[in-house]
């Protein structure tokens, strides 16, 4: 009973202290925010929660027109306030811990927590963040516009002279590690007031000098053919190819493709029906013609001593260069020619039509030593002779109708690469083989007529598996009547 006593009496002098020193004990106090308490800046003291709460949200609400300046490609501002980056208030629960201050613990530790409070401020820090969709979404759509691609410097030929172009730098925002820059700015270190931030931009320096282009200006390989021969299509088809590749400009250690310079084998693209071979016959396609455009400049890449990478020779023998001197593109067969620059300075391409006649010409810095000589040596290892002409009868043709396909002779060859210096023989070097299809001359004959001894004549003819006999025929079979005239006598 006593001791009973002692705590209440103990309880009463606490209260009467608590009083004493100016402290209120009544509900409405126990609701609200104890003074001293802080969010960042601002003061939550007597504040409910809702107020507290609502008095940080107005203040993060405030930064939303805050602007931040990014920097892009070629350090380009682009301007964006922070509402557009998405800020929001990523620490929420404090307000509760602030409502919770001298509401913990026993009466006494409150009474020191309070006591503590008149002597020093109690500062909770707001926590800002950011939507990291919203930054992304702001990158690649703002920012990412500025992005250029490398433009290397080149070499524009005019009037028989080289001039420079100028090349570009080029620039590529990265932008998984630019959100990540951004965020961590703005999250650790920003004080909401506006700020610049420099974007991770990657700079891709342009290939070429004035110096280094100014190098080029010697022949290093040059070669002409002829193709007085071609109908104007297949003549359209080999100056359009040749525009197509002139101007190109390598770099050392740069590959070209003759398919991926002349492709696509359109009318759009300047092409026009010609004769090419197909499975062992010549067929118009668009682009026929094509292949001595590639095989011209194969013989100034030898010439010039450029790395050959991939060469194809064709079905059948051509007669503009020599053989195994041929090299064919085909997008049927996936045939190309390709060749790198394996030089220390880049090379330039010219091509020219004139005349019926193609030529490529290889302009670089010359290196090799003034008494050297290349040249290349065709080497027929095998001949192959086409066989009795092949006829075949067609009875739904008439009397008279006859189509057919030129001979081909089939070869084995090899060609040779030759250096000399000084006039003298220092060493030969087979470059490559080829082997072209024999294809017998063959022809279609028309044999359907009314007159029985013609349809046996014509077979016959046809029978003898020679073609000239068949032509003779079918011109005695198809001439027209002698007429007959009336002989005059003597008066």
């Amino acid at each position: 009973m006593k001791r009973g006593i002692r705590w209440a009496q103990a309880a009463v002098l606490l209260l009467g202290c608590m009083t004493a020193f100016g402290m209120k004990v009544d509900a409405q106090a126990e609701d609200t925010i104890k003074k001293g308490i802080f969010a960042g800046d601002i003061d939550l003291s007597g504040m409910t929660a809702a107020e507290a709460s609502q008095a940080v949200e107005s203040y993060v609400e405030g930064m939303e027109d805050t602007e931040i300046t990014l920097l892009a490609a070629d350090d380009t501002e682009v301007t964006v306030t922070a509402g557009e980056l998405g800020v929001y208030w990523a620490n929420p629960e404090l307000v509760s811990e602030a409502a919770e201050v001298g509401s913990r613990g026993n009466v006494i530790e409150r009474y020191k927590l309070l006591k503590d409070l008149e002597k020093e401020n109690l500062v909770l820090p707001i926590e800002i963040s950011f939507d990291l969709q919203a930054i992304s979404d702001i990158l690649l759509e703002r920012c990412a516009q500025y992005d250029v691609k490398a433009e290397d410097a080149t070499l524009v030929r005019e009037n028989g002279e080289f001039r420079v172009v100028g090349g570009r730098t080029g620039y590529a925002l990265d932008v998984e590690t630019s959100v990540d820059r951004v965020s961590e700015r703005l999250m650790k270190d920003w004080d909401g007031q506006p700020c610049t931030i420099a974007l991770d931009v990657e700079v891709e320096e342009p290939r070429g000098t004035a110096e280094e282009l100014a190098q080029v200006k010697d022949v290093l390989g040059t070669f002409t053919t002829s193709y007085s021969s071609s109908g104007s299509n297949r003549s359209a088809n080999v100056a359009n190819g040749c525009e197509l590749i002139n101007g190109t400009l390598l770099y050392p250690g740069e590959e070209f493709s003759t398919y991926e310079s002349v492709a696509p084998f359109s009318q759009a693209n300047g092409y026009y029906m010609a004769g090419s071979y197909m499975n062992g016959k010549v067929v118009d396609s668009l682009g026929g013609g094509i292949c001595q455009v590639s095989t011209t400049l194969y013989n100034a890449v030898l010439l010039a001593e450029l790395e050959v990478t991939e060469r194809n020779n064709h079905s059948m023998i051509v007669t503009y260069v020599d053989p195994s001197a041929d090299a064919a593109i085909a997008e049927s067969s996936g045939k190309d020619f390709k060749f790198v620059n394996n030089l220390e300075y880049p090379v330039y391409i010219e091509g020219i039509t004139q005349n019926k006649r193609i030529t490529f010409t290889i302009y670089g810095k010359e290196t090799r030593d003034a008494g050297r000589e290349v040249r290349y040596e065709s080497e027929v290892l095998e001949v192959n002779r086409p066989p009795a002409d092949m006829l075949y009868a067609d009875t739904s043709k008439p009397l008279g109708y006859l189509v057919y396909d030129s001979a081909h002779i089939g070869y084995k060859a090899r060609l040779w690469k030759v250096v000399l210096e000084n006039g003298t023989e220092v060493s030969r070097t087979q470059v490559n083989s080829s082997s072209y299809k024999m294809v017998p001359r063959s022809g279609t004959v028309g044999t359907a007529t009314e007159d029985p001894a013609a349809y046996e004549e014509i077979m016959a003819a046809i029978g003898t598996g020679n073609l000239d006999h068949v032509k003779n025929v079918i011109a005695i079979l198809t001439a027209p009547p002698e007429e007959n005239s009336d002989e005059s006598g003597d008066e």
